[in-house]
């Protein structure tokens, strides 16, 4: 019969060395012989070892394939030694940033950016040297280049893309710039000063109070009256007042108003609703009792406009007149610790912060 002849057949010598067991190794379910060992052997190519199909035989636990010992050389090979993402710091290149991961670039791709905001080839765009002196932003600078308002060395120049050197004498609308470190300082306004650079009539200017500050030439973030005391922010980067003056970005300002008499829940609401003004519609977009609120005379307000005077044109629309005004808060920099008539250098992380506006 068939199945005694089978049976009756020898089993088959296997090859020195080669594993009775081999058939089921990482297969758990069937029984195995006695004393078997199971082999992680397939003899099959597999990605990391020639001769197996188990990733990674051979190593230690933890080790990572690519750190076993290679023979000297990758001569021949399909596949060479895979290069660091990053070299060690000592060698001429960075580690990677925090947060972040960073690609080491071959040094004829890297293009180190030199002094004050000029290529390693010492030229600089021209609408970026305008915005860099505080002139204005980089899209305005190219308004004004086009337009033929600003030469350099003399002649006109309305090409876009111009680049200049360190050597180039740029001028805007008669005075020749210079590029400087970007400064930025937050004075807490007194009264009888007026927001300006420089006065006609010879009245005293938030210039008095910040002239010893920098050698930097700085000036005001908008306008507050002459009458209006509290946070006013100075800076020589343009691109930031450009940020902070237009409407679009809807900058939040916190006025601390003293009226002449207590204002009523109806006209309160008024505000909020919005009411014309000579110059369109205007609202506040948040207002509220403070301090006595027995008096009503004492109002919070929050506003984003920019409009010269709105807030002191919105309490007279309605027959108030406004005793006191103090701007607490400018863009989430307020006065907090900064006495009257005083000023300070803003923190790294609020300037920071105003980047994001």
């Amino acid at each position: 019969m068939k199945g005694a002849s089978g049976a009756g057949k020898p089993e088959k010598s296997r090859k020195a060395g080669e594993d009775s067991g081999k058939k089921y190794a990482g297969r758990g379910g069937k029984p195995q012989k006695e004393g078997f060992k199971p082999s992680r052997s397939f003899n099959k190519k597999g990605p990391d070892d020639k001769e197996t199909g188990f990733r990674g035989k051979g190593k230690k636990f933890g080790e990572s394939p690519s750190n076993k010992p290679k023979p000297a050389g990758d001569e021949g090979k399909k596949f060479p030694s895979r290069k660091p993402a990053f070299k060690k710091s000592g060698d001429g290149h960075t580690p990677p940033k925090q947060g972040g991961f960073h690609r080491d670039k071959p040094a004829a791709a890297r293009k180190p950016v030199g002094k004050k905001g000029f290529d390693e080839d010492g030229t600089i765009r021209l609408n970026k040297y305008l915005a860099n002196a505080g002139i204005c932003s980089r899209r305005e600078a190219d308004v004004l280049i086009e337009s033929g308002a600003v030469s350099v060395n003399g002649k006109v120049v309305t090409q876009l893309g111009t680049r200049i050197t360190r050597e180039d004498k740029v001028q805007f609308g008669g005075e020749t710039l210079s590029m400087e470190k970007k400064v930025y300082l937050l004075l807490n306004k007194p009264k009888g000063y007026i927001t300006t650079a420089d006065d006609p009539q010879e009245r005293k200017t938030v210039m008095l109070l910040v002239k010893d500050a920098c050698s930097e030439r700085i000036y005001p973030v908008g306008r507050l009256d002459r009458n209006t005391t509290g946070v006013l922010l100075f800076t020589n980067d343009g691109e930031i007042t450009k940020k902070l003056t237009h409407p679009s970005h809807k900058v939040r300002k916190v006025y601390h108003v003293e009226l002449d008499k207590g204002l009523s829940k109806a006209d309160m609401d008024r505000l909020v609703q919005g009411i014309e003004l000579e110059d369109g519609m205007m609202a506040v977009d948040e207002i509220a009792y403070t301090g006595n609120t027995e008096s009503r005379k004492s109002i919070g307000v929050v506003i984003h406009s920019g409009k010269n005077r709105v807030v002191r044109r919105l309490f007279e629309a309605l027959e108030y007149e406004v005793v006191k005004l103090d701007r607490v808060a400018f863009a989430n920099l307020t006065k907090k610790d900064l006495p009257r008539g005083h000023w300070r250098f803003l923190e790294k992380s609020e300037i920071n912060m105003l980047m994001m506006v």
